[in-house]
């Protein structure tokens, strides 16, 4: 088993992705996925909030994205960030973008759940409390790119259009790295039929992602929903990697289930830098 590839750093502000490259990109790879800890809003978003759509004080937010943007050294004003809808949309981020979401809500791309970018010097995020990050990432073409994958999302295969959209592209499917960040693991995410009817609707054999409870509910893995659909769609298996982490059990983690929808949000990151 592959350890952890979200390295926890000095200070629990955020967790580095490292899944490494074929070392053909001229760039330097900055991504990574935040923590809930060493911010300054109050309960029930204590302390690193990063999403301005949950009801908490918007300069703690902004306070709070700051807190993060200074430790990547990368400035808010290179961040995009977009208004998600639990879709299965994408867009093609460029620099005429920078700032859109990064400060405000408002400005954020609308409608969209997946962000993806060529230029150096963007970065890209997305905000989670439970929902599956996805990471992409293609060292020769140096294109980078971000999903945000609740239930409906995955089962819209968010993942798949992503990768077709680079394919459409001229980039090989074999040639992208993918991550599934850290996001509610099978253990505590119980859900209904209705969940359930629409996993089996997108997923072959997809009796291997859940087991049924007494109570005819269910454990969902949506990790591995989310595995399976990169393979579909044709990333090799050694070019996905999964965290292992749980939302809802790690305490590093703000949780939209354990915590009854009372909770701040994480942001998944993900950009290029030029050298």
């Amino acid at each position: 088993m592959r350890k952890e590839l979200f390295q926890d750093t000095d200070d629990h502000t955020s967790l580095a992705l490292h899944f490494g490259d074929d070392g053909s990109s001229k760039s330097k790879l900055k991504a990574g996925f935040s923590t809930r800890h060493n911010g300054v809003s109050k309960e029930p978003f204590a302390s690193l909030n990063l999403g301005f759509h949950v009801p908490d004080h918007s300069l703690d937010v902004l306070t709070n994205r700051k807190i993060l943007s200074n430790k990547l050294d990368t400035p808010l004003e290179h961040w995009v960030v977009a208004e998600q809808i639990h879709g299965n949309e994408i867009a093609h981020i460029r620099s005429a973008d920078k700032g859109r979401g990064a400060t405000e809500h408002d400005s954020a791309i609308p409608s969209k759940d997946g962000l993806y970018t060529d230029e150096k010097g963007i970065m890209l995020g997305a905000l989670y409390a439970d929902c599956v990050p996805l990471f992409f990432y293609s060292p020769s073409a140096e294109r980078v790119g971000i999903a945000h994958a609740g239930w409906k999302g995955t089962t819209k295969d968010i993942a798949g259009e992503m990768i077709q959209r680079w394919q459409e592209d001229g980039i090989d499917p074999k040639d992208i790295l993918t991550a599934i960040g850290p996001s509610i693991g099978s253990c505590c995410y119980e859900v209904d039929d209705r969940v359930i009817e629409s996993v089996i609707q997108v997923a072959f054999d997809s009796e291997q992602f859940f087991t049924r409870n007494e109570n005819d509910t269910y454990q969902l893995d949506l990790k591995a929903v989310n595995k399976h659909l990169f393979l579909k769609a044709g990333v090799p298996e050694n070019n996905i990697f999964v965290s292992d982490y749980c939302t809802s059990c790690s305490n590093l983690f703000f949780s939209h289930r354990s915590e009854n929808g009372k909770t701040g949000r994480m942001m998944g990151y993900i950009g290029l830098e030029e050298g």
